[in-house]
This record gives structure tokens, sequence and C-alpha cells, in this order.
């Protein structure tokens, strides 16, 4: 596994860079300076808002660039370089199917701000830590912006208890399984893949010279478009088959694991030449 000729790393961000308590480690924050002074690019991609990836990578934030809403958009500084909108002709179709099971609570994802119903207000302090600038409404025709994403929370199962409702709606949208507890609906052409290849292509940046990590399903797309593409060792078993190599977990420093190896081949190439 020759990691000397990497030029761009990608990363999720929960279950992933994020420990289990939604934390950045101290020692990422060291190795980004060495990753940066061999010029490579760093993309943080997530689920989360731009707003959260922000405030997890504020040291850094003018350096990185941002892949939120697993795709939706794609920032470098302030410059969008894509923001892909939900088409709200259906919206109502969705709702229909929210209010069917009072255990889903809907977040709808804006640029700016996240937007929750009043209904979930029991879980609103737990929903702030992936959405902390938030609104509270009691009806989506408050929202004037462009909404990015749905992202749909169960507290027992998503899969188990949110995929199956919104089965009728995969023609129109892209509706994945995000995580433990998460769903999220968003323009079908929003996915992580999209993002990466969009920045490979700004870039021209190849596979080859692309390294991935990943945990869940939203994970996949991105991953299938780097030659070096990572499992986290708590990663779901889809993500770990369709990835070629494994690595540490994201409370074992998963990610830096593989980081500090990508930057003793830069050096060891240095020395070389």
């Amino acid at each position: 596994m020759d990691l000397s000729k990497i030029k761009l790393v990608i990363t999720d961000m929960d279950g992933t860079l994020l420990n289990s308590n939604h934390e950045v480690s101290s020692l990422f924050f060291e190795l980004f300076k060495q990753i940066k002074k061999h010029n490579i690019r760093f993309v943080a991609a997530s689920g989360r808002p731009y707003y959260s990836i922000i405030d997890k990578l504020s040291t850094i934030k003018d350096d990185i660039i941002i892949v939120a809403e697993n795709g939706g958009i794609v920032a470098e500084k302030e410059t969008i370089l894509l923001k892909i909108p939900i088409n709200k002709n259906n919206l109502y179709k969705i709702e229909k199917l929210i209010i069917t099971n009072s255990h889903i609570h809907p977040i709808y994802c804006t640029k700016s701000k996240a937007y929750f119903k009043s209904a979930s207000n029991g879980h609103i302090k737990l929903l702030s830590e992936y959405y902390p600038n938030f609104v509270v409404i009691n009806s989506i025709e408050e929202i004037k912006e462009d909404i990015i994403k749905i992202a749909l929370y169960h507290h027992e199962d998503s899969e188990k208890y949110i995929f199956p409702l919104f089965n009728e709606l995969v023609s129109e949208y892209k509706i994945i399984v995000s995580g433990k507890h998460w769903v999220d609906i968003s323009d079908d052409s929003a996915n992580k893949g999209n993002a990466l290849k969009l920045l490979q292509n700004y870039y021209n940046i190849t596979e080859d010279e692309t390294i991935a990590f990943g945990d869940y399903n939203n994970d996949i797309e991105m991953l299938k478009l780097a030659s070096f593409s990572f499992a986290m060792e708590n990663a779901v078993q889809h993500v770990k088959d369709i990835a070629s190599y494994k690595t540490k977990s994201n409370d074992d420093n998963g990610v830096e694991y593989i980081l500090e190896k990508i930057i003793q081949a830069k050096e060891t190439l240095t020395l070389k030449n």
C-alpha cells in the first residue's frame, strides 16, 4: 500500500473522525499541520450541516473543504462550489408519512440553520448536538430558505422504524440510513460520491491519489471513488465489504493512524529524492 502519492484526504465525521463523544482529537490537529505541509487537501464530508462541521473544525476551517448534508453543499472557505436543494413539490407527501409515527422527529436542514417541529420539543437537546443553529416551527410553510436535506430521527432504530415507511419515495429522492438513529432524505444527486467526484475534477486529482474514510451507508459512494478506501473498525458490515482496507475504530484514532502512515510515506519519498 503506497500512500506516498496521496493528494486528497476525505473523511466522514460521526463514527469516523469524531469519537463517541463527538470530539476531534488533539492528535488530528497536529497531524493536519503536517499533511498541509505536504500539500494534501483535506475534506470533511458529513451528514451534518455546514455550520456544525465548521464548529467542530473551527481552528482549521479556512484550510479545508466542507462537504455538508451528505453532499448537498460543497464549500471551500466562503465559496459555495455546489448546492443541491430538495424539490419542495412533494414535501407534504413526506410530511404525511412522518406523522404516521409519532416517534419520528424531522429536521429540515438549510445552509444556515435547521428547523425542528414543536412536537419534537422533548428531543431538542439531543438533536441540537448535530444541528446547533435551530429554529422551532409549527409548520413547514414557515421555512422560506432552500431545504438541502430532511433528517429523520428515531430513538430506537432508524432502519427498522423509519426507512420502510419511505420506500415509495425512493424514485424521487435519495433516502439513506445514515446512522443507527437517522434516515436522511435529499435530492437524488446529493451524495458524498458526487461531491468527491466534483472535487477530483476541480483539482485534477485521481482516484489513485485519493484516500477516504467512512463507517456508514451514506459513505459508500465516496468510498467507491477512492483507491484507498478505509472502513472504520466500528463500521457497519456493508461498508467493510465495500472498502478496500480497514483501520482502527473512531475511539482508537483510526483516521489518525492512517494519516501518520501517509506522512511517513511522504517523508520517505522526500528523503529518496
